[in-house]
């Protein structure tokens, strides 16, 4: 008995040692949890941060690429009014352009030039025959065919018209109008490196939200990991400290049986013959079955049991079933 108490005792040692292992392990686990929900958190604001950022980003940006557009639609202007700046003084020294190279807007002037010359002419000339007459409006009207070849591309580039026969007041409304167009250009492009000037803090921002989101999405990651490392492990211990519960329940029902048995036993031994129910039952069968019941002695029905009641013996007892019921 010192022996299955000293196992018992043993087994409940060791039963609250890992009860309270499994309380420390479990605080560990709630612990890592919380810590993982809270890097949670913290990663989903600074992602929100980042996604509302990038948002401003890509419109500040967007609107950047529009100014740089509008900055380099004046220099094309300017550019072509230039060229035909150039043309315009080759022109006045005498030196002409042939070829698709000549200025748009000198081959315009020319052609609304000549256009203005043979109109003039017919209009005028009393001399003129039928057939220079006829030969003069063909020319006329392919000069008004190339003139409106030439007039979109004049409007596309917004080309002021120039008087040929002022040249050098020509020449400088064209170089007013590049100066324009230049200052314009500068104008842009200065609103749009302004732009770019707030941009450049924005993306240092989005830079440092991104690695931020990445650091407390790993410390997130770090942290589940170890909590459901910590409760894989309270998984394998509450299994041992289920078999111990188990064993020690076992004992516990095997000592209570015992101590029933035992017991039962004392109690059995302690009986009268009237208090054993074995005997009642196996006496009552008796009768049923052969009507009478004889305590001690012996049996009668013989002459020797007579000659024994004769020799001073005292008579047995006999038991004789009743049926019915005595009035």
């Amino acid at each position: 008995m010192e022996a299955e108490d000293s196992i018992s005792n043993d087994l409940r040692n060791r039963l609250h040692a890992m009860e309270a292992k499994l309380r420390r392990m479990r605080e560990q686990r709630n612990g890592h949890s919380e810590t993982a929900r809270r890097a949670a958190d913290s990663r989903n604001s600074v992602q929100q941060q980042g996604s509302e950022l990038r948002g401003e980003i890509t419109a500040r940006m967007d609107e950047q690429k529009v100014v740089r557009s509008q900055a380099k639609a004046h220099q094309v202007r300017r550019d072509e009014i230039q060229k035909h700046i150039g043309a315009l003084i080759s022109k006045k020294r005498g030196r002409r352009g042939d070829g698709p190279s000549k200025s748009v807007i000198i081959q315009l002037s020319e052609t609304v030039s000549d256009i203005e010359r043979i109109e003039n002419k017919i209009m005028t000339d009393g001399r003129l025959t039928l057939d220079k007459e006829n030969d003069l409006i063909k020319q006329l009207r392919s000069l008004i065919s190339r003139r409106d070849e030439l007039l979109p591309a004049v409007k596309e580039h917004q080309i002021i018209t120039i008087d040929l026969g002022d040249m050098e007041g020509s020449i400088q409304r064209l170089k007013a109008e590049s100066d324009n167009e230049h200052q314009l250009m500068i104008d842009q492009n200065k609103l749009a490196d302004s732009i770019w000037t707030d941009i450049k803090p924005m993306l240092e921002e989005r830079d440092f939200l991104r690695a931020e989101g990445d650091r407390l999405h790993e410390a997130f990651l770090s942290e589940r990991k170890k909590a459901d490392d910590t409760h894989s492990s309270i998984v394998e211990m509450l299994a041992k400290v289920n078999v111990i519960r188990d064993e020690i329940k076992s004992q516990h029902e095997e000592r209570e049986r015992l101590v029933r048995d035992h017991n039962q036993s004392v109690r059995d031994a302690l009986k009268t013959p009237d208090q054993d129910e074995g005997l009642v039952d196996s006496l009552s069968q008796e009768l049923m079955e052969s009507g009478s019941i004889t305590f001690g002695g012996t049996v009668a029905g013989s002459e020797g049991g007579e000659s024994s009641h004769q020799g001073g013996k005292r008579p047995t007892r006999r038991l004789r079933t009743t049926r019915g019921k005595k009035s």
